[in-house]
């Protein structure tokens, strides 16, 4: 399953790391003899597409929630205007956690937890059936998504080790650490979803939401959790799973299968908490872990004044010690024979040390 993410980047940021291949222009240089080709790439900015969604707002986070504005890719096809539109994938901020468009009264209250989809009901159930019919496909985008190892058998699920799990980045792109990528170089993780459009009988405004499609973990994750998204690894994947004009219903659900490449690592359990967003969250556990506070003000007294104490009782032990030895050893007068064995005893010590030079 799929219940946090992380993703920190602001708007503009989020359409930089989500540039896709446009086409392959073939360039054929005047001079070459052999009249070979280059090929170079060119790639497309999506557009951002602000919904109102009732107010409520996209806002970067280490701790992304069920409820919370995220971005999520659509194909633009899907708005009356698409011939408008300059680029064929739009991003438009939904609500994680999909309201079916047949809910009636406060979009709060539909009682449902939809923010994971399982593929296997999917064309059974009637939430996810109709906006799957009808194209809705989306794909969601994070820096990576929490999870909790459930094959462990703890006493409580607040004990459970919890982890970031991303894909693959380059060797000098730490994913925790935003100094050392950019929006152009780091590697987002994908998930295939299906997203639904409610509207408000009384103001006529729209909520858009989502829900991330899962299924039984394989290899790579089934060590953590029985479940894993659908995660599209290439561009293929993603041009397939969007473009519901093209491909049909039964080829998009055939191209979604387990990821063969992730990464992760633990995490604190701060991110338990979905009200906890410091950047802390996304931290490898070893980077976290607290270092005692230095007791202050009327503590730091009695601490300092405690071991003040203890050190001078220390102290003063030792010395009862000593002048008992002292006195046991005065009140017992030595005899000649002991005299020798001690003459004996340091001569032996002196050669050896002579030895060892």
């Amino acid at each position: 399953m799929c219940g946090r993410t992380c993703l920190t980047l602001d708007p503009d940021q989020v359409l930089c790391a989500c540039k896709y291949p446009k086409k392959i222009k073939n360039i054929k240089k005047e001079k070459e003899v052999d009249e070979k080709e280059d090929i170079k790439q060119e790639y497309e900015t999506p557009e951002w597409r602000a919904e109102f969604n009732l107010g409520r707002r996209y806002q970067a986070s280490y701790n992304i929630a069920p409820t919370d504005i995220t971005p999520v890719i659509v194909s633009a096809a899907h708005f009356s205007e698409a011939e408008d539109h300059r680029t064929a994938r739009i991003v438009v901020p939904m609500m994680w956690g999909m309201i079916p468009a047949w809910h009636k009264g406060d979009y709060r209250r539909h009682g449902l937890t939809t923010n994971n989809c399982r593929l296997e009901r999917l064309m059974d159930s009637k939430l996810y059936r109709g906006p799957f019919k009808r194209g809705q496909r989306c794909v969601v985008i994070c820096e990576g998504f929490y999870e909790w190892q459930t094959t462990k058998q703890q006493a409580k699920a607040s004990e459970r080790d919890a982890y970031l799990i991303y894909v693959p980045q380059e060797s000098d792109v730490k994913i925790y650490d935003k100094s050392t990528w950019s929006p152009s170089n780091v590697k987002l993780l994908r998930m295939a979803g299906l997203f639904d459009v409610w509207q408000d009988e009384e103001s006529g405004d729209k909520m858009y939401s989502y829900s991330i499609i899962t299924f039984e973990s394989s290899k790579i994750m089934s060590w953590m959790h029985y479940r894993m998204p659908a995660i599209l690894e290439t561009e293929q994947q993603m041009n397939d799973w969007l473009d519901f004009k093209r491909v049909s219903d039964s080829q998009a659900l055939a191209a979604l299968r387990p990821a063969t490449a992730l990464e992760w690592h633990r995490v604190t359990k701060l991110v338990n908490n979905s009200r906890n967003k410091s950047e802390a969250c996304n931290k490898p556990l070893e980077s976290t872990a607290a270092k005692p506070e230095k007791p202050k003000g009327m503590l730091a007294w009695l601490t300092g004044h405690k071991s003040n104490v203890q050190q001078n009782e220390s102290k003063c032990s030792v010395q009862d010690q000593h002048s008992q030895v002292v006195k046991r050893s005065s009140t017992s007068p030595i005899t000649e024979s002991q005299v020798a064995k001690r003459r004996k005893s340091d001569d032996i010590k002196i050669k050896s040390e002579s030895e060892n030079g």
